[in-house]
């Protein structure tokens, strides 16, 4: 008996010095446009600005050999972003965050895009983090709704010709 409470006791502390659980969110969407077309779009580190609508405006830093962006958020706030990953040829962008008011720690993300067809898109955003300040469900609900709504923001700038 003392020696099952003896573990139960000490499973309890390991547990509790674990560290929390990486969370993680992916969200997929297709566009009608050539993925070519929507690279253009997502490639620069700060065009984010140019096609999300939670975005006012971006600034582009060097530290370094490293890009790191500003974000200014309609309504206020700001978020600071570092690229950590660039490729053309797999249509992939990767950046990490690094601070603002979203409510993750430890938080990396890759945009993702892939042709359907000649005239069609598939985006992947996906990311990994861990929730802080909220619940689990309120992290994965607020990081869900800012890449689909990134993916309304892209449809509206790509199908309609903007």
């Amino acid at each position: 008996m003392k020696a099952t409470l003896g573990m139960s006791a000490m499973g309890a502390v390991l547990l509790a010095a674990a560290p929390a659980m990486a969370l993680e969110v992916r969200e997929q969407a297709t566009i009608k446009a050539p993925v070519e077309q929507v690279w253009k779009q997502i490639a620069p580190f700060c065009a984010i600005s140019d096609w999300h609508p939670a975005v006012e405006g971006c600034t582009l830093r060097k530290t370094g050999d490293r890009q790191e962006r500003d974000i200014a958020l309609k309504g206020g706030g700001a978020i600071q972003e570092r690229l950590t990953g660039l490729s053309a040829a797999k249509h992939r962008l990767r950046y990490t965050l690094l601070n603002g008011p979203l409510p993750v720690k430890n938080y990396n993300s890759t945009i993702r895009l892939s042709a359907v067809d000649a005239r069609t898109t598939r985006i992947t955003w996906s990311s990994r983090f861990q929730a802080s300040g909220a619940s689990d469900a309120d992290a994965r609900k607020a990081i869900a709704g800012i890449y689909t709504s990134g993916f309304d923001g892209l449809r509206k700038r790509l199908e309609s010709g903007q």
